[in-house]
């Protein structure tokens, strides 16, 4: 098979087997579980091959013309280049680690067809964003991953926070998409096409008539995607998801979309030296606001989220220095262990009976229950603090060797502004992820307390894909960082001396500071036991997730937001904690300006739809009603009343005739 006729392949398994899933998901059980784990497999196997063909080297270009629009053409085009084959790779091996994990970890869901169905389309849906080379098609692969979050986050419909957060989930990234859609149309209007290296080759002539309104209309939708500020409140609440579809979108689906899409239209952005500087601002915010978050949290997957939403700040930090080389790079490396961390979680939530930090602080000999998720989650944590020689150490650091270049000015024309920016908010936050990384491993495995619940050995299908994400998140960093450069359009990835030393010494601190309030904090705690532990009903691990979304703490007689004296958070940020916990009241805020006016506007106009509207509606029927009402009743069927009338009527007109005729 030729090179394209494999791409094209990649995408379109997954969604037959979405297909083919949901249509046997009633009548065929036995096979939704190979229709969910071969297609995907298959895909991240031609991936693979079609990454090894491509070789960093000539893009794959191939189109043909979807149909004639009578001016501005929408094609099925193919543009596939060294990241582009790279980040497929990354996408089809984190959904097929998903998928296999999920046949464990839903075991015993009723709802387990629909779901598996809408993995496969949602990872069909972003390697359709992937490789597209044509941006209408892109936005049909961007559009399907929203509506398949919305379904996947509410899975648990029976809760109401899962069906609060996939209807926010859905609202936020939807108001992104607005401007969105508006700047794709505009970018398309001046290019005249959407075809991505039509695009491309009119920027580098400078054909672009509002380069800076394009890319801020852009930067609106990827701000709603990829989770940054302002639009990344929607991302912690989607927690309530299953733990396997935090993984899919937190590592390689959904919020990699956004940074995808700004790597691969660099240099619309970087036409605009005042877009550049936006967006490292918004990354800058973004890197330290949800590093701080992420200290408070007490949910272990909400600093995971919050985690993600840093991360992802980083990623933008570099395209904001104009380095999509680092950005794409961090993308891979952080794609591996968020991947991990999650689907770790997933089991550690599973023992514990319980998502809460708090919880969990409380139990003993918790490592001991899940020796696999305890290993590997270190693993990927030390990845996550970028502590070398683990894979985050690298890819971070090239992000911030990229914005000390452009703040010493050695990029030009990137604003120096832009690069000191992300260069002090990324070291910031360097302290601040290892700070709450060292804070989530010592709440979840060193606690003191009862004896941590015993539910039996994880399936080995759960077990097996932890150790499979650990390879890459402890390895390819060091293996990659020297020959990434040739698919990067031999961008530099390796560490500069002075950010490696300030990254690490930040990294360090952070741990060791974090560590050292928790051992003050323990030592001057005075533990109130929550109560003795409960063995959680037998059951699979999502029916436990299921019900720790529902009641926070279904492993103990208390409840989980009960503050835990020796969480050293309280101690690291003092008097800013209770507003780092709620997310700084982002939430509170776009309540305020938005939410409460838009039910005030339909509370009104639905007074006036009710009150006013229907009044005359009503009015107008009643109206006819109540004349027909007073003929019926001159209807008596009597003839001398009928002669009686006629004469009183005839008497009238001629009294009326002789009046008129007098006055005149």
């Amino acid at each position: 098979m030729t090179t394209t006729t494999l791409a094209v392949l990649v995408p379109l398994l997954p969604f037959l087997g979405a297909a083919v899933g949901l249509l046997l998901g009633r009548t065929a059980p036995g096979f939704v579980r190979p229709l969910a784990v071969l297609p995907t497999l298959t895909a991240f196997a031609l991936a693979v091959l079609v990454a090894v063909r491509q070789g960093g080297d000539r893009p794959v270009n191939a189109a043909t013309e979807l149909t004639p629009t009578g001016s501005i053409p929408i094609e099925l085009a193919l543009h596939i280049d060294g990241f582009a084959a790279l980040v497929a790779v990354l996408v089809g091996l984190v959904a097929t680690c998903v998928q296999i994990y999920s046949t464990g970890y839903l075991r015993d869901d009723p709802r387990y067809p629909s779901y598996a169905a809408l993995v496969s389309l949602f990872t069909s849906a972003m390697l359709l964003v992937v490789y597209s080379g044509d941006l209408m098609v892109l936005l049909v692969g961007w559009e399907i991953m929203g509506i398949c979050s919305y379904f996947l986050v509410g899975h648990y419909w029976e809760t109401p926070e899962a069906r609060a957060a996939s209807l926010k989930a859905f609202l936020v990234t939807k108001l992104g998409d607005v401007p969105f859609l508006i700047g794709l149309f505009a970018l398309a209007a001046d290019a005249g096409s959407f075809r991505i290296t039509r695009i491309l080759s009119t920027v580098a002539d400078g054909g672009l008539d509002h380069p800076t309104l394009v890319a801020l209309l852009l930067l609106s939708g990827v701000a709603g995607k990829s989770a940054q500020f302002p639009l990344h409140t929607w991302l912690p609440d989607a927690m309530a998801g299953p733990t396997p579809v935090s993984a899919l979108i937190h590592a390689a689906t959904m919020v990699a979309a956004g940074v995808y899409f700004v790597a691969r239209l660099l240099p619309v952005f970087a036409a605009s030296s005042a877009a550049l500087v936006v967006l490292a601002v918004m990354a800058a915010v973004t890197m330290a606001g949800s590093a701080l978050a992420a200290l408070a949290q007490d949910d272990i997957k909400r600093v995971l989220a919050y985690s993600t939403i840093g991360q992802l700040g980083y990623m933008t930090g570099a395209l904001a220095v104009g380095d999509r080389g680092a950005a794409v790079f961090h993308l891979l490396s952080h794609g591996a262990f968020k991947a991990l961390l999650f689907l770790a979680a997933g089991v550690i939530i599973h023992a514990a009976g319980t998502n809460s930090l708090a919880a969990m602080s409380r139990m003993s000999n918790l490592r001991a229950r899940v020796p696999d998720a305890y290993w590997t989650m270190t693993i990927a944590l030390l990845a996550l603090a970028a502590i070398p020689p683990f894979s985050g150490f690298f890819s971070k650091e090239s992000v911030l060797g990229a914005a000390e270049h452009a703040a010493t000015g050695h990029a030009e024309p990137i604003p120096g502004a832009a690069g000191w920016t992300v260069l002090v908010a990324g070291l910031l936050t360097a302290l601040l992820t290892a700070a709450y990384a060292t804070r989530l491993w010592l709440l979840a495995f060193c606690g003191k307390g009862a004896e941590a619940p015993d539910h039996g050995r994880q399936p080995r299908t759960m077990t097996l894909v932890l150790w499979v994400l650990a390879v890459p998140s402890l390895a390819f960093g060091a293996l990659a960082y020297g020959t990434l450069p040739d698919w990067f359009d031999g961008d530099d990835l390796a560490p500069t001396l002075t950010t490696s030393v300030l990254g690490t010494g930040a990294a360090l601190a952070g741990g060791l500071l974090t560590y050292t309030a928790w051992r003050y904090t323990s030592a001057m705690a005075v533990r109130v036991p929550l109560g003795a532990v409960a063995a959680h009903p037998e059951g699979d691990a999502a029916t436990v997730e299921a019900e720790a979304i529902a009641s926070h703490a279904p492993a103990y007689g208390g409840t989980a937001s009960a503050p835990d004296p020796a969480d050293p958070a309280r101690l690291l940020l003092g008097p800013l904690h209770r507003h780092a916990a709620v997310g700084f009241h982002l939430d509170a805020v776009y309540s305020a300006l938005f939410v409460r006016p838009v039910q005030a506007g339909a509370s009104l106009v639905r007074f006036l739809d009710r009150e006013v509207v229907d009044t005359y509606v009503h009015g107008a029927g009643a109206l006819p009603r109540l004349l027909g009402a007073a003929v019926r009743r001159a209807q008596t069927g009597n003839v001398q009343t009928y002669v009686s009338a006629l004469l009183a009527g005839t008497v009238v007109l001629v009294v009326a005739v002789l009046v008129v005729a007098t006055g005149a």
